[in-house]
């Protein structure tokens, strides 16, 4: 049986971070301008973004004790109970439900913790994402136009939302979060 959690990231998971960076060039785009090619550099990043905040939380997403990606929620208003949820997996954890598994899990977490509006976004080529986002309860809300800029490329991206009052969707959860 498939050991898989969630748990808050630390330094020791700065191997894995540097690995998933090297190992997945599409994933670069979710580290913004950050260079991940070291594990020096992994630690620095794991200490700036991923440690919690008031304003964002991230998980590492371990499956049989090999961390294979992130879920997080971030720009955290508690005043309007609003916050953006992210996630990405390392190509050889996708494909299998495991991020819609981790979407889920985190937003019925964040709905648990007082939130009550999720918002997520994928660009309008990646329909694995929409995938995930679909099937993790999130509905579409429409198109941003060239919202994301990656080097010269600009990418529309399909904004997606789920209210604490949505319909919880089928499917198990990660629980618990460790």
């Amino acid at each position: 049986m498939v050991d898989t959690f969630l748990r808050p990231w630390d330094a020791d998971d700065a191997q894995s971070l540097q690995a998933a960076y090297v190992e997945n060039a599409d994933l670069a785009p979710q580290f913004g301008d950050t260079d991940l090619s070291t594990v020096e550099d992994a630690v620095h990043f794991i200490e700036r973004a991923l440690i919690p905040s008031e304003s964002r939380l991230n998980w590492a997403i371990v499956r049989d004790g090999s961390v294979v990606g992130n879920v997080g929620v971030s720009a955290i208003d508690r005043r309007h109970g609003t916050a953006w949820l992210s996630y990405w997996l390392i190509t050889g954890a996708r494909g299998g439900g495991l991020a819609t598994r981790a979407v889920r899990t985190v937003a019925d977490h964040a709905f648990r913790e007082g939130l009550f509006r999720l918002e997520l976004g994928h660009r309008v080529n990646n329909p694995a994402s929409c995938g995930v986002a679909t099937r993790a309860g999130f509905l579409p809300e429409g198109i941003e136009r060239q919202k994301l800029a990656y080097g010269a490329d600009r990418f529309d991206v399909e904004l997606h939302a789920r209210l604490a009052t949505d319909p919880a969707p089928d499917g198990d959860l990660l629980l618990p979060i460790r």
